[in-house]
């Protein structure tokens, strides 16, 4: 599977009417806190609550005619699902997406609401298997991160990074099954090679982090992090690679700094993330002794489907 600088302007130009340009913006508390240059990316604010439908899109508007006719089936526990849907719907698809028994009400809730036919399976492992039986039967599968035109898509956040931020010298990204990460490496290592990336995971969900140390692709038997959007059992080989090649390397957060940096930015920056967003700055945290004080570095928030119940449920006392 390859990837490159062109496939991800390609995606941009492709996918620029249906998406938002999110804002990124520079934050005096954090840069006092980590005595740096920081930024944040408030991908939160993209259609769907993240940046899951910039890799939808690029891979629905590339299909023909009559694949687009047979409709698109999913797997997701989360943001993807609900991209996935809201992409069908902008674009007159049928759509349906696997969820794991697991899902949360609320992203259940959101992707029904977007006009998806939604099935449920035992685990998130059990979707996976389960949609070559959809593909099968002529559905097309958009695969929430093992996808060249998805990374593409998902890639075009690096572009804006850049155009916003000419001066970054470090991002700091989440990785779930790694095709936002690798994505987003792609378009500015293509651009920029000093850039270094730091990739975020939380305990439990750090299917990437053990997989670099191991140095082949390992697989959770379980996500027990919080952190349910970052709930890939494995990564592919494909954004193995591009982590082994454009990464700095991994921290992995538990959930109670996730949650820590969560209520911070809500209660600083007065935004809502969800903790696979929080984490950045967790990991910026840890990581600060990495970041001189002449360094620009932007913390991507890759979104914010997190509820009040959730934050009322979750949040120590």
């Amino acid at each position: 599977m390859s990837l490159s600088l062109k496939d991800i302007q390609s995606a941009r130009q492709r996918i620029a009417p249906c998406i938002r340009r999110t804002p990124l913006s520079p934050s005096a508390t954090l840069s006092e806190r980590l005595k740096t240059n920081i930024y944040v990316k408030l991908e939160m604010f993209q259609k769907t609550g993240s940046f899951k439908v910039r890799g939808a899109f690029n891979k629905a508007l590339s299909l023909k005619p009559e694949e687009r006719e047979r409709g698109i089936v999913a797997v997701s526990g989360g943001n993807h699902g609900q991209a996935v849907a809201y992409v069908a719907r902008a674009l007159g698809l049928r759509s349906l997406v696997l969820m794991p028994e697991s899902t949360p009400r609320n992203y259940v809730d959101a992707t029904r609401g977007y006009g998806a036919e939604t099935k449920f399976a035992s685990s998130a492992a059990a979707a996976f298997s389960e949609v070559a039986e959809f593909e099968r039967q002529g559905w097309v599968y958009i695969h929430p991160f093992d996808d060249p035109l998805v990374m593409a898509g998902q890639g075009t956040v690096g572009l804006e990074i850049l155009e916003d931020v000419p001066q970054v010298t470090d991002i700091v990204i989440s990785i779930g099954g790694g095709g936002f990460a690798g994505g987003v490496a792609t378009a500015v290592k293509s651009l920029k090679p000093a850039v270094r990336i730091w990739g975020v995971e939380t305990e439990g969900a750090d299917c990437m982090a053990k997989s670099l140390a191991a140095g082949k692709v390992e697989t959770l038997e379980a996500i027990t992090s919080i952190a349910r959007t970052l709930g890939a059992p494995a990564p592919s080989e494909a954004t193995l690679a591009l982590a082994q090649q454009y990464l700095e390397g991994v921290t992995v957060v538990p959930d109670s700094e996730a949650m820590s940096s969560l209520l911070f930015l809500l209660e600083r920056l007065k935004v809502l993330s969800e903790p696979a967003a929080s984490c950045t700055l967790a990991a910026a945290e840890r990581l600060r002794d990495k970041f001189a004080p002449e360094r620009h570095v932007v913390l991507v928030l890759c979104g914010g489907n997190f509820t009040v119940a959730d934050l009322a449920k979750l949040a120590p006392a």
